[in-house]
């Protein structure tokens, strides 16, 4: 006797929702894929600690400390390059294949790799993918997940071995074999789209100080990356009709842009005698290392010159740079320039008197605000307190520990050079700081909240005095 083919369809569907573990992982991802995700991320962190901790991914075969395993294995994966040891020099090459694998799965997002993987092992998106992917990405609409999976893996393959071909030449021309070229070129092309800022090399970008070939398509690759995928998705759908852009595109790009030019001409203004800095260079490469130090701050973490040698107010600048960062669900991290944007637009609509925030002929909703302000006054929180613990543990100067501090929890990578002199706790510090910035500050607290509070009852309406 035959059974109905439904029937067995429905056993088998009992005794597949059986298997030990899957109903509580299928409920997290329901309920909080937040909280799953972030697990996901820490267990990415563990098994690069445990792999860099292994004697042969370093050059003199001898096991890595604990910590500086630890600390090289959150940076990667949370793509800052915030390092305590130099990369190219104590690392071998299993090393630096695992540091570039790290920087391509932090880029990619925890959460978007489940749900490539999820598609590859089921051939379609299920539900639980598309919301783990629409967590990451912040796309409202559950049926855009598949086209922005796909943007995500095209851009960023495309855009990498973009700039790996045009970087490989060069360093072919600039004396090196065709091997170190091809390795340098790749390794440089992922570092720079991830917003990574990690180099393979001991002297790094320092001999290209003044050379366009190799550090223009770094300059793009970390620009492109910081945009964010939903924004590159709407540019590239809509790249010939300007105007149907969506309103986070365009804050994204118009506010990008203005923070790049700010920046450029701030730095050049306040280094442009540095005897230390750009004062040796002529007018072409001054321009080229301006331009170069106003993008790095959004989250590339590369320098051209000596941090450490900068003066005081270029400190100062790229602290603001650096914890405004890129754009939402990009390579970046940061509070985001639409959360800067969303702010600044509000005050001057309450300088002008408007009851509404607006922008590009669009309105923008008061709790699109309340967001940005929770964002902004938790990263600023997460920073103070960190710096204050930082200032106990190395009894350094204000200075130096905030821009230390900022360049962490905004995973961008740039150091005065303090960092690799942090005692353990330092270091630990600086660790979970690179985590929490990569994973999002309301991502954490989504994860960490037992539910939502659901009001029935809603108090009278009375006005404090502001100011």
């Amino acid at each position: 006797m035959q059974l109905p083919r439904l029937a067995v369809d429905n056993d088998l569907r009992r005794m597949r929702d059986r298997v030990p573990g899957r109903d509580g992982l299928d409920r997290l991802a329901r309920q909080s894929p937040a909280r799953l995700a972030i697990g996901v991320f820490a267990a990415v962190v563990a098994v690069f600690t445990a792999l860099l901790s292994m004697p042969i991914a370093t050059a003199d075969g001898h096991r890595a400390p604990f910590v500086d395993a630890l600390f090289t294995a959150t940076s990667a994966v949370c793509v800052t390059g915030l390092v305590t040891v130099d990369t190219g020099t104590y690392w071998s090459t299993w090393g630096h294949v695992l540091i570039l694998i790290g920087i391509q799965i932090g880029g990619l997002g925890v959460m978007t790799l489940a749900s490539i993987l999820g598609l590859a092992v089921s051939r379609r998106i299920g539900l639980t993918q598309r919301l783990l992917v629409s967590a990451e990405t912040k796309t409202g609409r559950l049926g855009e997940v598949g086209s922005l999976l796909r943007v995500v893996i095209l851009t960023s393959t495309s855009f990498e071995l973009a700039i790996a071909v045009i970087l490989v030449p060069r360093f072919r021309m600039l004396g090196e074999d065709w091997g170190e070229a091809i390795w340098h070129g790749i390794f440089y092309a992922i570092s720079a789209f991830n917003n990574a800022g990690f180099i393979p090399t001991e002297e790094g970008l320092n001999p290209y100080l003044s050379d366009w070939w190799v550090l223009m398509p770094i300059i793009i690759g970390v620009f492109v990356g910081s945009l964010g995928f939903p924004a590159l998705l709407n540019l590239l759908q809509l790249w010939r009709t300007p105007r149907r852009w969506s309103l986070h595109a365009k804050l994204t790009l118009t506010t990008s842009l203005a923070l790049v030019v700010f920046g450029s001409v701030v730095v050049a203004a306040y280094e442009w005698t540095n005897p230390r800095t750009f004062a040796p260079l002529d007018w072409d490469g001054t321009l080229l290392a301006s331009l170069f130090a106003g993008v790095m701050p959004r989250s590339g973490g590369f320098s051209t010159v000596d941090v450490g040698a900068m003066r005081e107010g270029t400190w100062l600048i790229n602290d603001a740079l650096m914890f405004v960062g890129g754009g939402s669900a990009s390579t970046a991290g940061g509070i985001k320039v639409t959360t800067l944007a969303v702010m600044l637009l509000a005050i001057v609509a309450e300088a002008r008197g408007d009851r509404d925030v607006e922008a590009f002929g669009r309105r923008i909703p008061r709790e699109q605000l309340q967001v940005a302000i929770a964002v902004s006054l938790v990263s600023a929180t997460i920073v103070l307190v960190s710096s204050l613990a930082m200032l106990a543990i190395t009894g350094e100067t204000l200075d130096v520990i905030l821009f230390e501090v900022i360049s962490a929890f905004a995973t961008v990578g740039l150091s005065t050079g303090l960092t690799p002199d942090l005692p353990d706790a330092g270091k630990y510090v600086l660790a979970a700081l690179m985590f929490v910035g990569r994973t999002g500050t309301m991502t954490l607290a989504a994860a960490l909240a037992l539910r939502s509070r659901r009001r029935v009852i809603r108090y009278p309406e009375e006005r404090p005095i502001i100011g």
